[in-house]
């Protein structure tokens, strides 16, 4: 695929300060488009991800998912300042570390928290940008889920099924806006990043021999799935893309 594929098009990446967000904003740079990534807090963090991306017209901005009037003014400014959104990358969660059997952890507001970050936020933006995606002719959105929703297995159970409520609403969305938006799930296992609190490179290195392919995946490897679902795999909706190494098998 040449560096030109994506020429033209707008990429909006929700969590695209670090970790898969950030990789996928320098590869979908890199095939041509012009990318938008969200921080939460630090602005340097947002900033440092569109740094030196090749093209022109990137740019960060604040947004959390779970408070939809700043993905509502971040819809705004993208069509301000750029007139268009051909992507959308649900690259934005998190988790805390919960021992499936200790429910009492998982109180209700936790759940909730689970929810609305992993969940409802999704939705959200999907709702606020749909407008621009849809007036693309090619609107494409990509959701990062995870392994554990399909396996029930991960962080904590809430969050497992959070990302199962994901994967459920990419083939939900993926009808209702047909032909003019697809929409896809890329599924991860392990990642080497620091997404999970405590979970570090011991623990990753101990993790690894367990996986068919002997390792877990980069942020790289993951990059790489979300930019295909735009410029390989364009005749594929409501699909899941098991990013996992075999782990599941």
């Amino acid at each position: 695929m040449s560096a030109s594929s994506l020429s033209g098009k707008v990429a909006v990446v929700l969590g695209g300060s670090g970790g898969i967000g950030a990789a996928s904003a320098r590869l979908f740079a890199a095939e041509g488009a012009t990318v938008v990534v969200t921080y939460r807090s630090d602005k340097a963090a947002g900033e440092k991800a569109i740094a030196g991306l090749p093209g022109s017209g990137h740019f960060a901005a604040s947004a959390t998912v779970e408070d939809t009037a700043t993905l509502a003014a971040l819809a705004t400014e993208v069509e301000k300042r750029l007139g268009r959104c051909d992507i959308l990358v649900n690259s934005a969660g998190y988790t805390k570390p919960v021992a499936a059997n200790d429910f009492d952890a998982l109180t209700d507001d936790f759940i909730d928290e689970m929810f609305r970050v992993n969940w409802r936020g999704q939705f959200a933006a999907v709702r606020v940008f749909r407008k621009l995606l849809e007036a693309s002719g090619d609107g494409l959105i990509v959701n990062v889920s995870s392994l554990a929703a399909l396996t029930g297995q991960g962080s904590n159970i809430a969050y497992a099924a959070s990302k199962a409520g994901m994967d459920t609403l990419t083939k939900a969305l993926a009808r209702t806006l047909a032909p003019g938006v697809r929409v896809m799930s890329v599924s991860p296992g392990a990642v080497d990043t620091d997404f999970v609190p405590g979970r570090g490179p011991e623990q990753l290195a101990k993790l690894a021999p367990t996986i068919p392919l002997r390792r877990v995946a980069t942020v790289d490897d993951c990059a790489r799935a979300i930019v295909a679902c735009a410029t390989h795999l364009t005749y594929s909706t409501g699909s899941i893309i098991l990013l996992d190494g075999g782990r599941a098998l």
